[in-house]
């Protein structure tokens, strides 16, 4: 069987440590008697009073990279879930993740690291792979017109300790989330910043696109600083491993799918810790068996190729139940382009939210 295997999902984790500057102290950062860094303490300001946002921050974003929805409901119009369908059939081929693509408005979602540089008139977001934003805080309005680009063109404004961004001006080739989700040149996507302490950043989103959903919607992600280290760079190009996957198509490898019984089935349910990727919850759902991402990422069906087998397109994985002497699932394999993910079944105790 053929299938597309997504990078994006171990390649940004999978980074060497101890090196370019991986372990340096942040200068200014307040910290305890013992050296570590006060994360609860007051958020800085600068010195015209706004609050500070500059460091390295990492989103608590995952979930939403698979369902950019979230919990919510939003319909889509008839071409969008007919372009989602298609690229969902088509393994995500044209992808801007699989591609080497910026990815546009979901940057930093995934949980990689990013820096915030702020200046009186200029906030800058550096990320490790992806084209740097400039968001302007000189009381300059929207282009009017603006030439469509990967990353949109952003101002900014405080209302109170909030900074409230505006961004608009994106080109259609971006995908709001891994599984497809479309959006248009009208695109217009809201953020409000507000740094509650040192180590923490309350972040809203809000998209708004009339001509690909009925409605906007809001997210609120977590940001978290990331203390004592620095971004590495990271090229997509530089050893990719996709290409030699972009064959086939889901309806082709469905063939194959076969029929597990509801015993069998039922053994699976659990929570399995699949390292980098977080959480994952199996369960069965109208006789599916369904796999619940973790960070509000929504449930997925994954179709079953053995007894023991199974693909998830969402994550473009390959999933195997492995099973302990007495007949005990233990662990849960995953299996993407990068290599295998050996997930422990976590214990009742153990299965609280990320």
């Amino acid at each position: 069987m053929k299938w597309l295997i997504l990078t994006v999902t171990l390649a940004v984790m999978s980074v060497p440590l101890g090196a370019q500057w991986l372990k340096h102290p942040t200068p200014g950062l307040p910290r305890t008697a013992d050296g570590t860094p006060n994360l609860a303490a007051p958020a800085p300001r600068t010195a015209d009073g706004k609050p500070d946002l500059s460091g390295i921050w990492r989103m608590n974003g995952l979930g939403y990279t698979f369902n950019i929805f979230g919990s919510q409901h939003v319909d889509m119009l008839p071409w969008a879930k007919a372009v989602r369908a298609e690229r969902a059939a088509n393994y995500a081929k044209d992808s801007p993740d699989t591609n080497c693509l910026p990815v546009g408005p979901r940057a930093g979602l995934f949980g990689d690291p990013i820096k915030l540089v702020q200046t009186p008139g200029l906030l800058l977001i550096v990320y490790e792979g992806t084209p740097t934003r400039q968001i302007f805080l000189d009381d300059r309005a929207l282009p009017v017109d603006p030439n469509p680009s990967w990353m949109g063109y952003s101002v900014g404004r405080w209302e109170g300790d909030t900074l409230v961004v505006d961004t608009i001006g994106f080109n259609d080739r971006t995908w709001l989330d891994l599984t497809g989700r479309p959006h248009t040149e009208a695109l217009r996507v809201t953020e409000r910043f507000r740094r509650l302490d040192v180590g923490h950043i309350e972040l809203q989103m809000t998209f708004d696109d009339p001509q690909t959903y009925t409605k906007p919607w809001t997210i609120a992600v977590e940001v978290a600083l990331a203390p004592d280290t620095e971004l590495l760079e990271h090229v997509c190009n530089e050893n990719e491993k996709d290409h030699a996957h972009l064959v086939g198509q889901l309806h082709d490898d469905k063939k194959a799918e076969v029929t597990v019984a509801p015993a069998v089935l039922a053994r699976y349910v659990g929570v399995y810790r699949a390292g980098p990727i977080g959480k994952l919850r199996a369960l069965v759902d109208g006789g599916e068996l369904m796999i619940e991402m973790p960070g509000g990422g929504g449930r997925h069906a994954a179709y079953a190729t053995s007894d023991e087998e199974f693909f998830l397109p969402a994550l473009g994985a390959s999933l195997r139940f492995i099973k302990d002497a007495e007949g005990e699932v233990t662990h849960l394999r995953v299996t993407t382009v990068e290599g295998d993910v050996l997930s422990p079944r976590l214990l009742e105790s153990e299965t609280g939210t990320k």
